[in-house]
């Protein structure tokens, strides 16, 4: 029996959502960049209209003393099944952990 195509973009989506929070649970505190994390998939995902297959932190730049700058690589599954990687930058106030402006940059 073969699943429908959307059934299995939500599995492997609540998969990737679930690995994040599984393994910020586990390590005892969230890291810094979590909240972060999860808004770019979950920007990343209505931008695309696509499935997170895979999600990695690169690092945090601080740009000034009252901005920084998350960068995650994401890899992406579109409806008609072409994949790419995408780096989100997430933009804050690293005082406040507030206000953030997103971009987006395709890769491969």
């Amino acid at each position: 029996m073969r699943l429908p195509t959307r059934m299995i973009r939500t599995m492997v989506s609540l998969v990737v959502v679930g690995t994040l929070c599984i393994g910020m649970m586990g390590a005892g505190a969230a890291p810094e960049y979590a909240k972060w994390g999860q808004i770019a998939v979950k920007e990343t995902q209505q931008r695309y209209q696509a499935d997170i297959i895979d999600y990695l932190h690169v690092g945090r730049t601080y740009l000034s003393a009252n901005k920084a700058e998350e960068k995650f690589k994401l890899w992406i599954r579109t409806k008609d099944g072409s994949e790419f990687g995408v780096y989100v930058y997430l933009q804050f106030n690293p005082a406040h952990d507030t206000e953030y402006t997103i971009r987006y940059e395709r890769v491969g």
